[in-house]
């Protein structure tokens, strides 16, 4: 069974950088897609990147030009660039895997994603 541990947070400066790590154990993270998802202080949990089992990136809207998911299944790892960041970013960051028949495909909707993390924390604060 496909078990995901998300690392990389911490406190950020407005502007700055930082990349999430999500590395997988259990199974062989070449067969799921991963997604990206966030949920900021009295906010609902929101999917904000995905990467389908063969790489193809999708991203909300509102993040697109700053965020960029990637992935290297020999390291089991898919990670999440995230550059000039806002104090809106602040948030608790986790990732999740799902398999869908289509390698191509993706979706950000929460639902369906069975494999998750327990979270790495980012605050963008100066």
């Amino acid at each position: 069974q496909l078990q995901v541990v998300e690392s990389g947070g911490g406190l950020v400066q407005p502007g700055g950088s930082v990349r999430l790590s999500c590395s997988a154990s259990g199974a062989t993270l070449d067969d799921y897609a991963v997604g990206w998802f966030r949920q900021a202080p009295g906010k609902e949990r929101e999917g904000i990147s995905c990467i389908s089992s063969s790489g193809r990136p999708n991203y909300k809207d509102s993040v697109k030009g700053r965020f960029t998911i990637t992935r290297d299944n020999a390291k089991n790892t898919v990670y999440l660039q995230i550059n000039s960041l806002k104090s809106e970013d602040t948030a608790v960051y986790y990732c999740a895997g799902i398999q869908y028949s289509n390698p191509e495909f993706c979706r950000r909707d929460i639902a369906g994603y069975a494999y998750w993390g327990q979270g790495t924390q980012v605050t963008v604060s100066s």
